[in-house]
């Protein structure tokens, strides 16, 4: 499979580098991999600070204004602070209303200004409409409103002027783009492609990377209205490895049924959204069923798990949470970095490639558990038990997962591990001479988000030793399922149950 590394045999010194054989791309794909692209910026959390920011600015202005001029004569009026809450959150909804919260509103400067400016004074206006007919128009300040109407429009204008040379910057490194490839190199290809050039202008965010097909004769164009072809559809895995891919598009008619699954089953593991297009099919469904790249009707099949929000919470949880447990642990890291280092000679930490997200290779940090000239950075062969090559103090932190606490670095400082996810595998493990993508069908879709330092599969016994295919299937099987029922609370749930299911120290030697 593609994804299946080859490591040079007989590596003398285990701190030397791994040499990968990896698939070969062509060159078309190679010039598109090769390109450095930065990371994205999900427009929903974009959307969700300039609300957050737009609160904080019209309350911050209309609450200093009062206690600057209103509360220095009259003294604090909590129905004072009260209104300004009001009309804060009238102006979001208003702009909301208005279509204010959309990334590509935020790179217009008129249209973005005028339906600012024509939101705010609405506001204003249903203020003193209410304040009117609630007889309260001779307890309000007029100096104060108007302030308030003048400075906060000013200081909303500044923003969106910030904002505006901010998103316009991430444009133009590619931070907001949708990186897509089109999945069909025939006819329907090249109209989709149309339909998606038609609607280019500065503010689109569909960027067609190229076009890959399941085959390699006449019927499959070298060009798509102008997209080269990058290749096969057993490619798609190794270029979504080397370059960010966001949206896997099929322009393949419905009707084509059983070419779609066979490609989705290869597929299914990558960690982007998949969506089959219905612009060119003749059967309509409701308009609700359909999500849209621009104005081209989809029909969605998969979905990057963890975006957007649940991505920064999760990032947060791993960041605040990791670093208070790394805190707590310093002592015992200490004193097991002590005991290793007196046991047997050699470094005290082991670094060992293991599949990060995607697929990637990262570097992970163990305490050292085996006698140094008997490192296995490859995890070529399997640790057993009484396995010789493990030291005294080895076994001890192995059966209670001790030597995995270097790992909080990776979570803490490099941000390739999380807390909570599918437990990184070595590259090289196998079972019965076989890569263990190789002996479980879907394997890698467990890279679809961050390996962890405990998971779902390790509180359910499915730790340690992986001598038959039942242990690796479940595995895959209980990591499947927590980054389908992901959340917060379910991380902690893990988090804290982790702890007994070391102390029981089943299967791991």
């Amino acid at each position: 499979m593609i994804e299946a590394a080859a490591v040079s045999a007989a590596l003398p010194d285990p701190n030397r580098p791994m040499v990968e054989r990896r698939k070969r791309l062509s060159p078309a794909a190679l010039a598109v991999a090769n390109l450095k692209v930065p990371r994205a910026y999900s427009p929903v959390v974009i959307t969700g600070l300039v609300r957050l920011a737009d609160f904080v600015l019209i309350a911050g202005v209309g609450i200093a204004l009062y206690l600057g001029y209103v509360a220095r004569r009259d003294g604090v009026q909590w129905e004072y602070i009260a209104a300004i809450l009001a009309m804060t959150l009238t102006t979001l909804i208003s702009f909301q209303a208005a279509d204010l919260y959309e990334v590509q509103v935020f790179r217009r400067s008129l249209k973005q200004m005028t339906r600012m400016i024509s939101a705010w004074t609405f506001v204003f206006l249903l203020f003193i409409g209410a304040s009117f007919f609630a007889k309260l128009g001779g307890e309000v300040s007029r100096v104060w409103l108007l302030s308030f109407f003048l400075l906060g429009l000013a200081v909303l204008v500044v923003e969106r002027l910030i904002l505006r040379n901010l998103v316009r910057h991430w444009a133009r490194q590619g931070r907001l783009d949708r990186r897509t490839i089109i999945v069909g190199a025939d006819e329907n290809g090249e109209k989709l492609i149309r339909a998606l050039n038609e609607q280019q202008d500065d503010d689109s965010d569909i960027r067609v990377l190229g076009v890959f097909d399941d085959r390699n004769d006449s019927r499959s164009l070298d060009t798509c209205a102008g997209s080269p072809k990058l290749g096969k559809i057993d490619d798609i895995l190794e270029f979504a490895r080397r370059t960010r891919v966001d949206l896997v598009l099929f322009a393949l008619p419905i009707s084509a049924e059983t070419r779609i699954l066979q490609m989705l089953n290869k597929l299914w593991v990558l960690p982007v959204d998949i969506r089959l297009s219905a612009h060119t099919n003749k059967l309509r469904f409701r308009p609700r069923a359909y999500s849209y790249v621009g104005n081209v009707p989809t029909l969605d099949v998969f979905e990057a798990p963890i975006t957007d929000w649940d991505q920064v919470m999760k990032q947060l949880f791993d960041r605040v949470v990791g670093g208070l447990i790394l805190l707590a642990v310093a002592p015992i890291m200490a004193l097991v970095a002590l005991a290793v280092k007196l046991d047997s000679p050699g470094p005290v930490l082991f670094r060992q490639k293991r599949f990060g997200f995607n697929n990637e290779r990262i570097d992970v940090f163990k305490f050292r558990s085996m006698y140094h000239h008997q490192a296995d950075p490859t995890a070529s062969k399997v640790v057993t038990k009484n396995d010789p090559r493990v030291t005294r103090v080895g076994k001890f932190i192995r059966r209670t997962s001790l030597d995995e606490l270097p790992q909080l670095f990776n979570v803490v400082f490099k941000g390739n591990l999380s807390l909570v996810g599918p437990r990184p595998h070595a590259v090289q493990m196998k079972l019965q001479s076989r890569l263990f993508d190789e002996a479980v069908d879907g394997y890698f879709a467990r890279h679809r988000v961050k390996p962890g330092i405990t998971g779902w599969a390790q509180i359910n016994g499915w730790r340690g030793e992986i001598d038959n295919e039942e242990k690796i299937q479940k595995r895959v099987e209980f990591d499947l399922y927590y980054i389908e029922n992901w959340s917060v609370l379910f991380d902690l749930y893990i988090l804290l149950k982790t702890p007994w299911a070391l102390l029981k120290g089943e299967n791991a030697y």
